[in-house]
């Protein structure tokens, strides 16, 4: 896992995504303009060995762009691993910095492209450039399930699936929140569990609420203990 984490933070292949990253480090939030940015591709985060991998869509230009550690810094990362403490599997509710203390037992959070993208919106083509990147970690973690935040992740992680042998149906899996797509490859088995996205628009209207993640978290929790090395 280091050796793939020391990989992530030196990629420097997709010149649109490596330019935003850099000049949003530079320019800052008024709010943040004394601290200094990570501005780079950002690893995952969590337990090395994790039974659920979360999988988002890519850092936040002023949250993980700006802390280095995924889904920490801003208000989606609040909502996610506030609802990851209250089923157990965090230490504390909060993840503010990289050094804050925070410690995930049997979950880790990913996304499928690790720099902050213009607009949140990664082109095609840098997904597929950042694929390698979430099929190693994928192979190194093993996860029983996987849960899934959003179209964006849920495609991008089919598709990775497919490429590293999974049995994946075509047409693939039409991504919704409470889907429950179940995958193999030999004697291996990963359920995917669709959840809305933790994004504000989502959080703060009204579309996922506390209580519809941590239905999901549990689900997973659930899926994780029964499945062959459950714990």
């Amino acid at each position: 896992m280091a050796l793939l984490d020391a990989d992530v933070v030196t990629c420097r292949a997709c010149p649109r995504l490596v330019a935003w990253r850099e000049q949003v480090g530079r320019e800052r939030r008024a709010s943040f303009r004394d601290e200094q940015y990570w501005a780079r591709p950002v690893p995952g985060f969590g337990d090395a060995r994790a039974r659920i991998l979360v999988v988002g869509l890519a850092p936040a230009a002023h949250g993980a762009n700006r802390t280095g550690r995924m889904f920490t810094g801003d208000r989606s990362g609040d909502f996610l691993f506030a609802a990851i403490h209250r089923v157990g599997l965090a230490n504390q509710p909060t993840s503010v910095r990289a050094d804050d203390g925070l410690r995930l037992t049997g979950i880790r959070a990913t996304a499928p492209v690790r720099c902050a993208p213009p607009a949140n919106k990664p082109t095609p083509d840098e997904r597929r450039a950042c694929a390698p990147f979430l099929a190693r970690e994928i192979e190194l973690v093993d996860p029983a399930v996987a849960v899934v935040l959003g179209g964006f992740g849920w495609a991008a992680l089919l598709e990775t699936l497919r490429d590293l042998g999974w049995d994946v149906p075509r047409p693939a899996p039409r991504f919704a929140h409470g889907a429950e797509v179940q995958v193999s490859r030999g004697e291996r088995t990963l359920t995917l569990l669709g959840c809305f996205h933790v994004s504000q628009q989502n959080t703060f209207t009204g579309r996922l609420t506390p209580a519809m993640l941590d239905a999901v978290l549990l689900r997973a929790q659930a899926l994780a203990a029964e499945a062959p090395g459950g714990r």
